[in-house]
């Protein structure tokens, strides 16, 4: 099994969710948002400046910065 962080997931590509390393309020926003472990993402683009990246996740469409998305750690799907 591969273990990538979400910032090496390409617009396009899906991925599971494997483990959040975030804490304090931004874990708490993320398993808000249903980032939880099993969760299928697909990425869908990036902002012309690289950040931040766009995201569905369970039906909708959310933009996490790279310093956040370094601390969710997925597996390609």
């Amino acid at each position: 099994m591969n273990i990538n962080s979400l910032n090496d997931i390409n617009p396009g590509e899906q991925a599971i969710v494997n483990a959040l390393l975030s804490t304090g309020s931004m874990r708490r926003r993320l398993l808000d948002i249903g980032l939880v472990e099993n969760t299928v993402i697909e990425c869908l683009g990036r902002s012309p400046g690289g950040d931040p990246t766009a995201f569905l996740i369970r039906g909708a469409v959310i933009a996490i910065r790279s310093e956040d998305c370094e601390n969710i750690l997925v597996t390609r799907r």
